[in-house]
């Protein structure tokens, strides 16, 4: 499956927006496997990743179903410019950039989903947080954790190493030489402030972003149209493969719930 998504993206377009920082992104935009799209789904990877490695199988699923594909490189992965990851921060301000994009290419009528696994997870949730126009109909969180503060504390702490003490220095060199404050916003505050749906997805079985954060999303989430889904058993961004089924009639059912 891995394989197949490899060379649709290859023989995709390329895409190529300018961020608000002056940086060139990439992406590739595959059709769906017959007819015309009903719908773009925006994709975005998570850390040191790509859309390979964390699309690789549901993305032949959608394109099954209909939908096209917009396959970014995250900034600082893979054909996208840029020395620095922010952990969400600046990359949300990214995926708004491809909305935009995709509304302009597509037409003022596109639908758009926009999703993202892990870091992935917290870009769409940070950019769900702003004015999102009507043509987002839903967001799309799998396994996505609550702040850049609190996973890099939680990964410090893992080391064995005293997170109180040296996340004041994580933070200063995060401003002094990424150009980016990991505190400036976070996916729990920005879900407080979402109008648009938002489904949440996480294996209970992730010891790396703690299945309870997206709980705490959840729970935290204004919109009025949100869902929850557990998939047992599953760790990491492993809850597709875990269990297809139940991924995928999750994402029917909210649709007809959305109405989209």
């Amino acid at each position: 499956m891995r394989r197949s998504l490899r060379q649709a993206a290859r023989d995709g377009e390329r895409l190529s927006v300018t961020s608000h920082d002056g940086l060139r992104l990439a992406a590739r935009l595959v059709p769906p496997t017959e007819g015309e799209p009903r719908c773009i789904v925006a994709m975005f990877h998570g850390y040191r990743s790509s859309h390979a490695i964390d699309f690789g199988i549901i993305a032949e699923e959608l394109r099954r179903l209909g939908f096209a594909l917009l396959l970014a490189d995250q900034r600082a992965h893979g054909e996208s410019d840029g020395m620095t990851i922010t952990f969400g921060i600046n990359e949300s301000k990214d995926c708004l950039s491809w909305i935009d994009y995709a509304i302009k290419r597509f037409g003022e009528d596109s639908k758009l989903i926009i999703t993202g696994v892990s870091m992935g997870a917290s870009t769409v949730m940070l950019a769900a947080g702003e004015k999102l126009p009507k043509n987002v109909v839903c967001v799309l969180a799998d396994c996505g954790y609550t702040s850049a503060k609190e996973i890099i504390k939680k990964v410090i702490d893992e080391m064995g190493l005293p997170s109180k003490l040296l996340y004041p220095f994580v933070k200063l060199g995060a401003k002094t030489f990424g150009n980016f404050d990991p505190d400036e916003n976070s996916p729990l505050e920005a879900m407080k402030k979402s109008k648009v749906p938002v489904i949440f997805i996480h294996g209970d079985n992730d010891t790396f972003v703690p299945c309870d954060m997206s709980r705490r999303l959840y729970e935290a989430c204004a919109s009025e149209k949100k869902k929850l889904v557990t998939i047992k058993g599953a760790g990491h961004g492993l809850a597709f493969p875990v269990d297809k089924k139940l991924y995928l009639d999750s994402l029917r059912d909210f649709q007809r719930e959305c109405g989209f």
